[in-house]
C-alpha cells in the first residue's frame, strides 16, 4: 500500500486567528500566514528578504482546536491543499489564494513545548452515570 501524501505549508501566524461559523454552523478558522525568505550569499551568510503571505483556513473540529492552540507569531506546519477562491471586495470579485488545512501543528524546529500524552476524556456518559444523575433530581 502506498503512503498518502498531501501538500503542506510552513510559516508563521501573521494575524490574530479568527473563529467564525459557516451558514451550516460549521466552525471556520482563519489566519493570515507568512513565510520568511532569505538569499544565500557567497560567504555562506543569508540576507533576509520580504516575507510572502497567504490566507489559511480550516473547518470543523480541527478549526476549533486550531483556534484554541494558535496565536499570532506561532510557527506552524500544516497539511492540506492550496486553492484560489473568489471574494467580493467593494462589490468587485477578487481572486485570492488560500491554503485549506486539514491538519496543523506547531513547528518543533522553532517552538518549545511540552507534549501532553494523557488520553482525552470523553463526554459520553455511561448508562450507570446517566441513571445516577437523574436519581433525586427535580424534573422541572
Amino acid at each position: 500500500m502506498t503512503i498518502t501524501t498531501r501538500e503542506s505549508v510552513s510559516g508563521f501566524i501573521a494575524s490574530g486567528p479568527q473563529l467564525s461559523f459557516t451558514q451550516n454552523g460549521d466552525a471556520r478558522f482563519y489566519a493570515r500566514v507568512g513565510q520568511e525568505h532569505a538569499r544565500r550569499k557567497d560567504d555562506g551568510s543569508f540576507t533576509p528578504l520580504e516575507p510572502t503571505f497567504t490566507d489559511l483556513v480550516m473547518f470543523g473540529k480541527s478549526a476549533e482546536r486550531a483556534y484554541a492552540q494558535f496565536q499570532k507569531g506561532d510557527a506552524f506546519i500544516a497539511e492540506g491543499q492550496a486553492r484560489t477562491c473568489t471574494l467580493t471586495v467593494d462589490s468587485n470579485p477578487v481572486q485570492r489564494d488560500q491554503f485549506v488545512a486539514r491538519r496543523i501543528g506547531h513547528d518543533n524546529n522553532l517552538t518549545t513545548y511540552v507534549v501532553d500524552r494523557a488520553r482525552p476524556q470523553t463526554d459520553i456518559p455511561t448508562p450507570a452515570a446517566a441513571s445516577e444523575k437523574t436519581i433525586g433530581e427535580d424534573p422541572i
